[in-house]
């Protein structure tokens, strides 16, 4: 059996089968825990391994009710769910099937329920631990392993999503591409540790300057993309001059004792030259090395254009 016992919450709002239960599921190997109403149990789920609803009471419905909400289909997180089902409610005992839940019929044997209360949990279990292991490989598909932001393929498949939908729908869409300036002195002066470091921390940066909804992304060596949805050219531009003065206002590397710049360049849709997103991403890059040839430092649009005085307030 398991190490520590399997937390079990036991669902019966007449509370007719719990001293049985009780007696039955000894604490070494279950700690139960009891609610009276279904409402009571949905607040719990996420504290216990596994739910244990016994049926038969005065309000059958009900009974179904609460099964459904406790077998939510997937991606949802669920807890293990074992039904105690009298044998003539055929209707219940096939709904919970169904619905990936362990039937136990009433009145039960009680080595049998001990076993298949335990087989369903520890199933579950399993599942539950092989999800988070593929979620946690998603992650790290899509993740630079270095910066910890998104990586250059997962920005190229957004960066498509992104256009089609805001075509489809007639909305803004900016791109700002961000280049660390003469980030090879960094690396040469103080070592690819220190600029590894410096990297990381520009990264940071970078996440706390946009939206939940934004997309930070490692485009390349020292040069990072930001993906603005629902964002026209001025609302980028302000996002840009935050990310530029937060780089600026950096003390990075070890001890906090490097400096950085960087150059910016911005381009946003719709746009009578823009027609895909590789024309957005070429705009940007084409504004990025324009911002390089001015002296650094500095945002560069796309179309070229004078910078705002005061920039104007973000869509969205």
């Amino acid at each position: 059996m398991k190490a520590q016992p399997y937390t079990l919450l036991v669902v019966d709002d007449s509370q007719a089968l719990l001293p049985h239960l009780v007696r039955t599921l000894g604490p070494e190997d279950f700690a139960l825990r009891v609610a009276r109403s279904g409402q009571e149990a949905l607040g719990l789920t996420q504290e216990v391994d596994g739910v244990l609803l016994c049926s038969g009471g005065p309000d059958e419905a009900q009974a179904r009710g609460l099964l459904e909400a406790l077998t939510p289909p997937p991606p949802a997180a669920r807890p293990a769910v074992v039904v105690l089902a009298p044998a003539e409610d055929r209707a219940l005992r096939l709904a919970a099937l169904r619905r990936g839940a362990e039937v136990i019929l009433t009145p039960w044997d009680d080595e049998e329920l001990r076993l298949r209360l335990y087989r369903s949990l520890e199933a579950h279990s399993r599942l539950k631990s092989l999800h988070s292991q593929v979620e946690e490989l998603r992650r790290l598909a899509v993740t630079d392993g270095l910066t910890q932001v998104h990586n250059h393929r997962y920005f190229q498949e957004r960066l498509r999503e992104e256009f089609r939908r805001s075509q489809r729908y007639d909305e803004s869409l900016s791109l700002i591409l961000v280049d660390l300036d003469h980030f090879k002195n960094v690396n040469d002066a103080h070592g690819h540790g220190a600029g590894d470091r410096v990297l990381r921390e520009v990264a940071a940066s970078l996440q706390h300057s946009v939206r939940e909804t934004d997309l930070v992304a490692r485009y390349g060596g020292e040069e990072f993309a930001i993906l603005l949805p629902c964002t026209h050219l001025p609302g980028a531009l302000t996002v840009a001059e935050r990310i530029r003065k937060g780089i600026n206002e950096l003390h990075a590397g070890p001890e906090g004792a490097l400096r950085v710049t960087a150059s910016l360049g911005i381009s946003s849709f719709p746009h009578r030259a823009i027609l895909t997103p590789e024309q957005l991403l070429l705009t940007a890059d084409e504004a990025l090395y324009r911002a390089k040839r001015e002296g650094r430092d500095r945002i560069c649009l796309h179309p070229p254009a004078p910078l705002f005085s005061t920039p104007p307030s973000r869509a969205g």
